[in-house]
């Protein structure tokens, strides 16, 4: 798996929507926090651009993501934010050119698209917080992003255990996103295998009997059986249809019932996803897992700046 370069002061981070329209005004926050740390801006033609919902047509949004892969003046890319149509962008985008010149794509949600593919490719990639709203997150959110890009040795932890968690320890590559998205990927080129890694999950605002429908599918799929680690972020606005009729089990409870008594860890609650708290996590890399009675903990060590080939 290729880490891409750790950024450095005065490197360019581009702003490309992938899904959802945004305005230039809705950047401001993202954009202060980038210049903050040294580095510079460039936003993607699809800022300030809509076609009903989204950022351009499905085209028009490839061409701007594909413009920021080639470009070799542009070292990290930064998803503007989430929503639906970044799998619009499959079937012309070539992610070929980060084999020979890796650079960060860095969002989630709707991003989880991206890093299927990506993990698919070879190259490592960012679950992280969008530019949209950074402003309105945690402080652990944002210095994560900024150890992350920079290449800095650092760790993801929760300090109280709940309940559904199992102890352990493991290292594996770490895989997932969101559970909405992955499961929509099934059966498609960009589905995941992650027997033997580390698997992360996180959605929001969904059924919960679509959420149950969706976990079914990866237990069936075998998902469950081979993980080396399980780690479970925020399950967010998770409600019933009926809230008089109800589905009877959360969304933990319902992840807890289908993994069944596995031996690997597991951790619930882990502070990455739509709440306040969205900390990053390297999707790709190797990471290593602590669950305990006390809490739980993801660390990744800080990686090398590859050679400007990418090896």
């Amino acid at each position: 798996m290729l880490i891409p370069p750790s950024l450095r002061p005065g490197d360019t981070v581009a702003i490309v929507p992938t899904a959802r329209a945004i305005t230039a005004e809705e950047l401001q926050a993202g954009m202060e926090l980038i210049e903050s740390w040294g580095l510079r801006v460039q936003l993607g033609a699809g800022v300030g651009r809509k076609a009903f919902q989204q950022a351009g047509t499905a085209a028009e949004r490839t061409a701007d993501l594909q413009a920021a892969i080639n470009d070799p003046g542009v070292r990290a890319i930064w998803c503007a934010r989430g929503g639906y149509g970044t799998v619009h962008l499959l079937d012309g985008l070539d992610l070929s050119p980060l084999l020979k010149d890796p650079k960060w794509i860095a969002g989630f949600s709707d991003v989880t698209v991206l890093h299927n593919a990506l993990h698919h490719l070879g190259v490592a990639s960012l679950h992280a917080q969008m530019p949209f709203h950074a402003d309105r997150k945690s402080d652990g959110t944002r210095e994560t992003l900024r150890k992350a890009l920079f290449g800095e040795a650092y760790s993801v932890s929760k300090e109280t255990a709940v309940s559904g968690d199992r102890p352990g320890t493991c290292e594996g590559v770490l895989v997932g996103g969101n559970l909405s998205v992955l499961y929509s990927l099934r059966g498609t080129p960009a589905d995941l295998a992650p027997t033997g890694k580390i698997l992360f999950l996180e959605d929001l605002d969904e059924l919960l009997y679509h959420m149950d429908r969706m976990v079914q599918n990866l237990r069936l799929g075998g998902w469950f059986s081979g993980l080396a680690g399980l780690v479970v972020g925020g399950m967010t606005d998770m409600h019933d249809k009926d809230p008089n009729d109800p589905f009877g089990r959360t969304a933990e409870a319902i992840i807890s019932e289908a993994i069944g008594d596995v031996e690997y860890p597991v951790c619930f609650g882990f502070p990455t996803g739509h709440g306040r708290d969205n900390q990053t996590l390297v999707l790709g890399a190797k990471a290593k897992l602590s669950v305990t009675p006390e809490g739980a903990t993801l660390s990744f060590d800080g990686p090398e700046r590859p050679d400007a080939s990418g090896a």
